[in-house]
């Protein structure tokens, strides 16, 4: 035995089996003469790829000892790609293999060229399709923070950053884009913390009017302003002895945040229209995908609060930037809303797996997600396409160029030595074995960007 991938040719023709034992040389061939070879050889070898003659004895005219064969190798192993060889001309024969499972089917006399470019592609097919079993089965491992699925350098180090402070009272800034899972990652700093018992709770402050945001902060009293029938609880109060995850908190306005600075220097609050103070334990949780220290030399954004909300800064990356979750977390959001559906997709197609890859996913997670949700419901059949996505970066289902193979290669390259070196460019030009201009000119033209 070796490493070589193993193909299994089922053919009775002696010098046929030479032949092509000789065109594969770059696979382990393992011969069968009929059914029962045929079927020791998949239980003992485990082949990902099979040429089988359909015209096997003891009926070499016919093809019915071959359909057979087909039929008991798809059953014993259904994930094997079986290559089916009929005669001249058998067209139905071959459409009817295919129907039953096969993979492709090639016309004897053979092309041997041509049969090889078959027997390629049927192994790449396999191991892609073996990737996104792999996958499947790693999103349902322990997660971290118990909550996130990924499996990125760059992404699990930020999970143990958010593991490492969770456990300590410090304010955190979580830096990152919109659907990047900045409020899945607070959850997961509050779940981790002594504070796991009391309350998190979460506003987004730029989802709120600011004539209304400082009521929802800080509460009111009775009579406090037109409206207010009855003394309402603020958030802050609310999150009393657990987190308060202030979402988008660059959108503050600058006259609330003098109000919410003193709060967080002193843990007390005044209602709106009230006069007593309220003690207030609480962790204090920020999120923003703007530049708060641009928005500060703006003037938009009182340096001294950031200071108090950023003892702590974690940046999460997009997910353009974390190689292999896209197909990851794709296989997730599969397994959760095809659970949904009775007869749901369970699986991608290759086209939807090289899509997913290709794909620059602006909108991150929250694109991803909405993506294969569309995908479960479109989809005609147990397998989604990369048509089923609607990707329009994928709509052509074309293959990479050099160029764009190249561009994907060296960003994933990139972003893992960057990740392995705690983001010093030196030390990640070292790891890549490249000088530090040059790692800096693939970042540019990369659009590459270190926090």
């Amino acid at each position: 035995m070796t490493d070589r991938p193993v193909l299994l040719v089922v053919e009775d023709d002696p010098g046929l089996r030479r032949q092509l034992r000789w065109a594969y040389e770059t696979y382990e061939v393992v011969e069968a003469i009929d059914r029962a070879s045929a079927l020791a050889a998949m239980a003992e070898r485990r082949p990902a790829v099979v040429t089988l003659d359909l015209g096997l004895p003891p009926d070499p005219d016919g093809v019915s000892e071959g359909f057979q064969t087909l039929e008991a190798i798809l059953a014993e192993a259904p994930g094997t790609k079986v290559i089916v060889a009929s005669g001249h001309g058998a067209r139905d024969s071959a459409r009817r293999a295919i129907a039953m499972g096969a993979f492709d089917f090639y016309e004897k006399p053979i092309d041997i060229d041509e049969l090889g470019f078959i027997v390629s592609r049927a192994f790449h097919v396999a191991a892609l399709e073996a990737e996104n079993r792999r996958l499947q089965e790693r999103a349902s491992e322990p997660r971290p923070l118990g909550v996130i699925v990924t499996a990125a350098p760059e992404m699990l180090k930020v999970c143990a950053m958010v593991e490492r402070v969770a456990s300590t009272d410090v304010s955190v800034l979580l830096l990152g884009a919109s659907g990047t899972g900045k409020e899945l990652l607070a959850r997961g700093l509050h779940r981790a913390s002594p504070r796991s018992k009391g309350p998190f709770v979460a506003i987004n402050c730029a989802a709120i009017p600011e004539n209304l945001l400082e009521a929802e902060l800080f509460g009111y009293e009775r009579g406090a302003f037109t409206g207010a029938h009855k003394t309402t609880e603020g958030k802050i109060e609310r999150a009393a002895g657990g987190t308060l995850f202030l979402d988008e908190v660059g959108d503050i306005p600058l006259q609330l945040q003098v109000k919410l600075l003193r709060f967080i220097q002193e843990r007390v609050i005044e209602r709106i229209g009230g006069r007593k103070t309220i003690d207030v334990d609480v962790r204090i949780v920020c999120a923003t995908h703007q530049n708060l220290k641009r928005m500060i030399a703006e003037g938009r954004f009182r340096e001294d609060l950031y200071y108090r909300i950023a003892e702590v800064t974690i940046n999460i990356p997009a997910l353009k930037d974390r190689p292999g979750d896209a197909e990851l977390l794709a296989n997730h959001f599969l397994h959760v809303y095809s659970g949904q559906r009775r007869g749901a997709p369970t699986r991608f197609a290759p086209t939807a797996i090289a899509a997913l890859n290709l794909h620059g996913w602006p909108g991150n997670i929250r694109e991803l997600e909405n993506r294969v949700k569309r995908a479960v419901i479109m989809a005609d059949g147990p397998v989604i396409t990369a048509e089923d996505l609607d990707l329009a970066d994928a709509a052509e289902n074309r293959p990479l160029t050099l160029r764009e193979a190249r561009a994907i290669a060296d960003r994933r390259a990139i972003a893992t030595a960057l990740a392995a070196a705690d983001g010093n460019i030196s030390s990640a030009a070292k790891l890549l074995g490249i000088s530090r201009p040059t790692l800096y000119d693939l970042m540019r033209e990369l659009d590459i960007e270190i926090a």
